[in-house]
């Protein structure tokens, strides 16, 4: 193991048995619409398939922005429930994490919707408001600053514990070159020469938007 490696990450093994604020006995919270609050736990495996298909991490700070991401990590760290995601260093979304400290990851209860994947994995925020060109449904959250969306109703609201950018000479060679491509810039929306910022993020609340 190199010395340079300052945290490792273990996900997927031990589950927090939880359920968010939950403000009434019926299970339900207000808003927009009506949010059922669930248990991570028993949503676990929707998530993680989820997630090499495709869902979204949004964040909020001068706009509200949102992001499709295939990577990351639902587990316990530290003894808290939490997600962990990776962003690479010129996204727009980085900027917003880095001033805001929060997020919200939405997970589609079926298949991801096309319109939404496309416009929400290649386009910038710094060029397009994506709220509006992916119609999507903005949904006022409990706790944090960061909004949900309806289209995507599972809904996990974070803040963020730990950050810590990757090295990519400690990386395994096959991995370095495949993902981080040295002649690709770090605008283009897929793999490109910019390494990742993991970001652990506390899961403070979690519900469907009805």
């Amino acid at each position: 193991m190199p010395n340079s490696a300052k945290v490792i990450v273990i996900q997927l093994v031990v589950w927090y048995d939880f359920s968010a604020v939950d403000s009434d006995k019926s299970g339900f919270v207000g808003g927009k619409n009506m949010k059922e609050i669930i248990k991570v736990t028993e949503y676990a495996q929707m998530i993680t398939e989820a997630l090499p298909r495709g869902i979204l991490l949004n964040t909020k700070n001068v706009k509200f922005n949102s992001m499709i991401i295939g990577w990351g990590g639902l587990g316990t760290v530290w003894g808290k429930p939490a997600f962990t995601i990776y962003v690479r260093e010129h996204r727009y979304t980085k900027a917003q994490l880095d001033s805001v400290g929060e997020f919200t990851i939405s997970v589609p209860l079926d298949k991801p919707i096309p319109s939404i994947a496309k416009i929400c994995g290649t386009l910038s925020g710094r060029d397009v408001d994506k709220e509006t060109e992916a119609c999507l449904t903005l949904e006022d959250p409990e706790i944090i600053s960061v909004p949900g969306i309806k289209e995507y109703p599972l809904t996990l609201e974070c803040k963020v514990l730990y950050s810590q950018k990757q090295e990519l000479e400690e990386l395994p060679n096959d991995i370095r070159k495949k993902m981080y491509p040295q002649d690709i810039d770090g605008t283009y929306h897929s793999a490109n020469r910019d390494a990742h910022t993991m970001y652990i993020g506390e899961i403070v609340a979690a519900y469907i938007i009805k």
